[in-house]
């Protein structure tokens, strides 16, 4: 899906929605927002489902992550393939990985990684 963008200036396209798959909306939306900081920008009820996506403080109108009902079939036999192939679903940029991986750390977010060098980037995974 493509979204218009009326502007005077020429833009470049850009990420608008992005997923991630989630069990449970309320344990998602309490990760993305109280663990990592994110803020919830839309939260619209659609039946037995939600549209319900969160946001950069510093960019809020950027990009925006969709939180996901994965309740599809597929879905599990693709989270548990590319956990299996160590592939990134998701990556975030902070400024201070040290500092940020110390806060998540005590917040209680398990990182699989310590922060480390790996060539063009430095990251932790968790």
């Amino acid at each position: 899906m493509a979204q218009q963008i009326r502007s005077k200036r020429n833009q470049d396209i850009k990420i608008y929605v992005t997923s991630v798959f989630v069990d449970d909306w309320n344990k998602a939306g309490n990760f993305y927002t109280e663990v990592l900081g994110f803020k919830v920008k839309h939260n619209i009820s659609l039946g037995a489902n939600r549209w319900l996506t969160v946001v950069s403080e510093e960019d809020p109108d950027g990009g925006e992550l969709l939180l996901a009902p994965s309740d599809h079939p597929t879905t599990q036999p693709f989270r548990d393939a590319i956990v299996a192939d160590g592939i990134a679903a998701h990556s975030f940029q902070v400024q201070d990985l040290d500092a940020e991986w110390k806060k998540l750390s005590d917040r209680g977010v398990n990182f699989i990684t310590e922060p480390m060098d790996a060539g063009v980037v430095n990251m932790a995974v968790f």
